[in-house]
C-alpha cells in the first residue's frame, strides 16, 4: 500500500498505478497537466493512453442492465474531461498514429451510446486536427526557406519594428512547443520518425542564428563608418527587445554583439550607444545565476494570471535557462523508473512549464511585417570562421583606406612646400 501525499488538496506524490486511478475521479485540471507531463518520465504517452482505455472498458462492463446507460455515460464524461485536456495542452503526442487510432475507436465508441458526449468529443477532434495541420504548414516552410543576404538597414532601418518582428517570431516558434517537451531529455525514449527533430531544438537553434546574423549584418560592410551604424542599429533593437519583455531576443543580441570578431565594434560607438549596451548587458548579467533577469522573471511568473488579457502577460524568457534549470531538479529519474516508485515533485517540474504554457499563448499586438519577417527568418549567417576571415578582411580594408590618406596629406604637405 503506497500513501499519497496532498498539499492544498493536490496530489503530488503516488505511486504510477495510484495516480492512473486518480484519472478517474474527475480529477481538476491542474492534477492532469501535472500527471500528463509528469508520467512520460516513466512511460511513453501511448502506453498511458492504452492503460487509460482498458480502464474505461472495465468501468462499462454490464453489471446492472438498469444502470448501464448511467454508468456509461459517467464514463463518458470522466473520458471527455480527461481527452480535452490531453489534445489541448500535449497536442503533439497525437502525432502518434497509435494515439489518433485510439482516438477514433472512443469516438466511435461514443456514437452509439450518447449524442452529446460523442458531438463534444468531435469538436475536440477537429480542434485537434487543426493545430496539427498548423504544426505540418509550419514545420514545413521552415525546411523550405532559402534567401541572400542585403544587409538588414536596406530592409529595416527602424529599430522599433525589427524588434517586433522577432517578437513575432519567438512567440510564433514558443506556440509550436509542447509542454512535454521539456521532459524529454530524461523520458522514456520513443523511436524518431525519419527527419523529426525536437522543437525544443529548433528554438534553441534559433537564438543561435539570431546572435549569428547580428554578427554577420555587423561584419558584412566594408568600411568602418557602415559597421559602426550597423552596431549602434541593433542596440537600439536590444533596447526595444527589453522594453517588450522578449528576453530571449534580447540576450541573442547581446551574445552576437559580444562574439569576438565584431567586440572590438562597440568601442567605436558613440558614447551614448555604449552606455546603453551597458545597461542592457547589466539587465542579463550572468553573475549570481542571472539574479538580476531571474528577479524579473519571478514578478513576470507572479503576475501571470489566465484571466488576464492575454497582452498583460507578453514575456518571452531567455530559453536556453529556462531548459537548464530542468537539469538540475532533484529528482532520482533511475529510481522513479523503478517498479511502485513515487513521481515526486510534480509542483516542481509542472510550474515553469506551467508559465511557460501561458506566456506562449500570447497574441502579439503588432503588425507583421512580411519583408522584415521574410529577410530575418531566410538570410543566411556566416560560420564562426567565416565571421573571423571577414572581420580581418574588414580590417585590411580600414588599414588600406588610413595609407590612402596618409599618402594624399604626404602629397598636399610638398605640394604647399
Amino acid at each position: 500500500m503506497f500513501s499519497n501525499k496532498e498539499v492544498e488538496n493536490s496530489v503530488v506524490s503516488a505511486s504510477l498505478e495510484v495516480l492512473i486511478q486518480h484519472l478517474d475521479y474527475y480529477p481538476d485540471k491542474p492534477y492532469m497537466f501535472n500527471f500528463l507531463l509528469s508520467s512520460r518520465l516513466l512511460l511513453q504517452p501511448y502506453e498511458l493512453m492504452t492503460q487509460v482505455c482498458h480502464m474505461c472498458e472495465q468501468q462499462k462492463r454490464p453489471v446492472d442492465h438498469l444502470l448501464d446507460e448511467i454508468r456509461f455515460y459517467e464514463v463518458a464524461k470522466k473520458l471527455l474531461h480527461l481527452l480535452t485536456e490531453w489534445t489541448e495542452k500535449f497536442p503533439y503526442d497525437y502525432k502518434d498514429k497509435r494515439m489518433m487510432r485510439c482516438l477514433r475507436n472512443m469516438t466511435h465508441d461514443l456514437a452509439g451510446e450518447d449524442e452529446y458526449s460523442w458531438r463534444d468529443m468531435m469538436e475536440t477532434t477537429r480542434r485537434l486536427t487543426k493545430r496539427l495541420s498548423a504544426l505540418d504548414l509550419y514545420e514545413e516552410a521552415a525546411l523550405n526557406l532559402a534567401a541572400k543576404p542585403n544587409g538588414i538597414l536596406s530592409v529595416c532601418h527602424d529599430p522599433v519594428i525589427l524588434a517586433q518582428q522577432l517578437t513575432h517570431i519567438e512567440l510564433d516558434k514558443m506556440s509550436f512547443i509542447g509542454p512535454e517537451e521539456f521532459l524529454q531529455p530524461f523520458a522514456r525514449k520513443a523511436p524518431k520518425a525519419k527527419g523529426q527533430s525536437s522543437r525544443v531544438e529548433s528554438y534553441m537553434e534559433w537564438f543561435h542564428t539570431l546572435s549569428s546574423l547580428v554578427a554577420t549584418e555587423i561584419s558584412m560592410p566594408m568600411k568602418k563608418k557602415q559597421r559602426v551604424k550597423v552596431a549602434e542599429f541593433f542596440m537600439d533593437v536590444a533596447q526595444q527587445c527589453l522594453d517588450i519583455g522578449n528576453f530571449n531576443s534580447l540576450m541573442a543580441i547581446i551574445a552576437g554583439m559580444n562574439m569576438k570578431c565584431v567586440s572590438k565594434m562597440k568601442n567605436n560607438c558613440k558614447k551614448v550607444y555604449i552606455k546603453k549596451f551597458q545597461l542592457l548587458e547589466h539587465q542579463m548579467d550572468p553573475c549570481k545565476n542571472f539574479e538580476k533577469y531571474r528577479t524579473v522573471l519571478c514578478e513576470a511568473a507572479e503576475e501571470c494570471n489566465p484571466a488576464d488579457s492575454f497582452l498583460d502577460n507578453m514575456f518571452i524568457p531567455f530559453f536556453s535557462l529556462l531548459i537548464e534549470d530542468f537539469r538540475p531538479l532533484d529528482i532520482d529519474f533511475a529510481n522513479m523508473r523503478r517498479k511502485n516508485e513515487h513521481i515526486k515533485n510534480l509542483w516542481d517540474i509542472s510550474k515553469p512549464v506551467s508559465d511557460f504554457v501561458l506566456w506562449r499563448q500570447a497574441i502579439c499586438p503588432f503588425s507583421r511585417d512580411d519583408n522584415v519577417l521574410q529577410y530575418v527568418i531566410t538570410t543566411p549567417v556566416f560560420t564562426e570562421e567565416e565571421l573571423h576571415r571577414t572581420s580581418n578582411e574588414s580590417r585590411g580594408n580600414v588599414e588600406k583606406d588610413n595609407r590612402r590618406s596618409f599618402k594624399r596629406a604626404f602629397k598636399r604637405f610638398f605640394k604647399l612646400h
